[in-house]
């Protein structure tokens, strides 16, 4: 189980987010990430049991400020990735641990031309099975909807009049699920986790599909 710590700690980051304050502080820095690390790492073996997954990264606190307005040299949370096997299994699943600002994530939050362009096809052709994971029961009570950036118009090529456009649209195919501090601090967090990720499965599972063959269904690989 995560700790209340980890959230002071984090909270007083924020406070402090400068060099002096957090030199003074590695110590209790050093303490509460591998708190934090051992955490990713149950949730990582558990997540093994169930998928196929390429090694999990656990993302440094340390800010890339190089193109950034924002100059804090340290982000407020600690957080870790995981990807699915490439390149016939896809999407990928997130954790974020920060004060009142807690969620599990997952799918595709880049993905390149070529992918981005298959996935618009795909809904093209027929959305009808998207639309059914969609709508399912378990989709619908941890993620609602399908989030992401998405364009104002019709993607280039494209028919702005399609009765999908609006999926059609998005550059990003996101699902997030928030937690309150008492959930992530409770004995059952690390199961919902874990339930929340196989939520995500049957989304994956067809985005896999998707990507590993071609309009007319042919496997690429």
């Amino acid at each position: 189980m995560l700790q209340n710590s980890i959230f002071q700690f984090l909270t007083q980051l924020k406070e402090n987010n400068n060099r002096e304050w957090f030199a003074e502080n590695k110590k209790a820095f050093q303490t509460e990430e591998k708190l934090a690390k051992t955490f990713f790492a149950a949730v990582y073996a558990d997540l093994e049991k169930i998928d196929s997954l390429d090694k999990m990264q656990v993302f440094r606190i340390y800010r890339d400020v190089r193109f950034s307005k924002d100059k804090s040299p340290y982000k407020n949370h600690f957080s870790v990735g995981f990807n699915r096997a490439k390149p016939l299994l896809r999407g990928g699943m997130y954790l974020h641990i920060e004060n009142n600002e807690s969620f599990v994530g997952g799918g595709f939050w880049e993905p390149n031309v070529a992918d981005l362009f298959r996935m618009r096809k795909e809904i093209e052709t027929d959305a009808s099975e998207l639309r059914a994971i969609i709508a399912e029961e378990s989709f619908q009570k941890y993620f609602k909807t399908l989030e992401g950036e998405e364009l104002k118009t019709a993607p280039k090529g494209f028919d702005k009049t399609h009765p999908d456009i609006d999926l059609i649209r998005k550059k990003q195919f996101l699902l997030t699920r928030s937690f309150t501090n008492k959930e992530v601090l409770s004995a059952n967090f690390q199961s919902e986790v874990i339930a929340t990720f196989k939520a995500m499965r049957p989304f994956f599972d067809y985005m896999s599909d998707v990507l590993s063959t071609d309009l007319n269904g042919e496997s690429i690989y």
